[in-house]
């Protein structure tokens, strides 16, 4: 999920309800920066990863290549269309797709060793209670990787907006935002090419 701020869950599905037939069309060139990202979270041969809010599941194919034959790889959306554009385009056979509010995941407590997670905190009703969910599905010193393709000045730009101080994906807003979720930000990089914070969840 990305490239809008929306916050109410049936405004976030209507939003990509309309744009799921296109959304790869549209980013055609992102697979070799969702790669790249997957690789930064660390060794996952043989793990249980999701791919929170994966939408059209642009993350899956590295996603499962990075887990291998014994590795589990879940991706859920909230919007069917999107996990329906997913299907068409094959990477149902990378993971097991769920339809499913990543703020009420049904898993159990600790059962993911990493999520990754593209442009999904703007689309949080509840930022801190979402993270807090994602936190209880991971289990102590599991990844968490916060990613969009391009950083977040780029990506303001793009849609004719300027920076602000209150966006929650600025390190001074992050860091302690995650801190009160559960996770710890070991790693942050907001460039024109890409924007990546990664963080280990922290012992419950």
């Amino acid at each position: 999920m990305a490239h809008e701020t929306t916050h109410d869950p049936a405004h976030v599905r209507a939003f990509f309800s309309e744009r799921a037939a296109a959304w790869d069309a549209r980013f055609p060139h992102d697979g070799p920066a969702y790669a790249a990202a997957v690789a930064e979270l660390g060794p996952l041969h043989g793990r249980t990863v999701l791919d929170a809010g994966c939408g059209t599941g642009r993350a899956l194919p590295a996603l499962r290549a990075a887990t291998g034959p014994t590795g589990r790889v879940l991706g859920a959306d909230l919007t069917p269309a999107m996990l329906e554009a997913a299907v068409r385009a094959g990477r149902d056979r990378d993971a097991l797709l769920l339809l499913a509010d990543v703020s009420r995941l049904p898993l159990r407590d600790g059962a993911l060793d990493a999520v990754f997670a593209a442009g999904l905190v703007s689309h949080l009703p509840e930022p801190e209670a979402g993270l807090r969910e994602l936190a209880r599905a991971v289990r102590p010193g599991g990844v968490l990787a916060l990613f969009h393709p391009v950083g977040r000045a780029a990506l303001a730009a793009r849609k004719g907006r300027t920076l602000t101080s209150d966006d929650l994906r600025a390190e001074p807003n992050l860091r302690p935002l995650l801190a009160r979720t559960g996770w710890r930000l070991t790693s942050y990089t907001d460039e024109d090419d890409r924007y990546l914070a990664l963080a280990s969840r922290t012992a419950a």
